[in-house]
């Protein structure tokens, strides 16, 4: 098989499964919470202003899921999706690896599939390849720090969160 019809493959699957998950948190499409339930959910966790995280969280997967199954702006689109599956793990953290427990097998898994397509590209059956975008090879180390700079915040957050719940249940 062609590498670049596995990559397609791999793109379409992931990417499109990404972009419904985030159409999940926005819109409240395919059995999802749209986003006064997300942010809900957000807040509980300690995450402020949780609307804010809500719409960044369905934005990241939404835009960044659309951006690897398309092949557009890959570099971007997986930096955005490494991003938002770093804190999305970080969620899932205290129940193990297992999705079935409700760990975070899926966001490393495809943290991990984001991270490859961004340090490889999205190979050629992509926008990218046919519009001719090329962006340096330092642009995925570059967005991965932008995109870090944001993610950091929220796992501050949500420790300090973590901990304020930890008190309130002790009292």
């Amino acid at each position: 098989m062609d590498v670049n019809l596995g990559l397609l493959i791999l793109r379409i699957v992931v990417g499109s499964l990404l972009a419904g998950h985030g159409a999940q948190k926005l819109f409240g499409w395919f059995g999802g919470y749209g986003l006064k339930g997300v942010s809900g959910w957000m807040a509980s966790m300690g995450l402020r202003p949780a609307s804010a995280w809500a719409l960044l969280a369905g934005l990241g997967e939404f835009l960044g899921g659309l951006g690897l199954a398309t092949g557009f702006l890959a570099p971007l689109s997986a930096a955005v999706v490494v991003g938002v599956m770093l804190v999305a793990a970080s969620t899932h953290l205290s129940k193990g690896v297992w999705a079935s427990q409700g760990g975070y097998e899926l966001p490393i898994t495809n943290l991990v599939i984001g991270a490859f397509i961004g340090m490889n590209g999205a190979g050629a059956y992509s926008l990218d390849y046919l519009f001719g975008i090329s962006l340096p090879d330092s642009i995925y180390a570059i967005a991965q720090i932008v995109v870090l700079l944001g993610v950091i915040p929220s796992l501050v957050q949500m420790q300090q969160g973590a901990k304020a719940k930890a008190q309130t249940q002790k009292t």
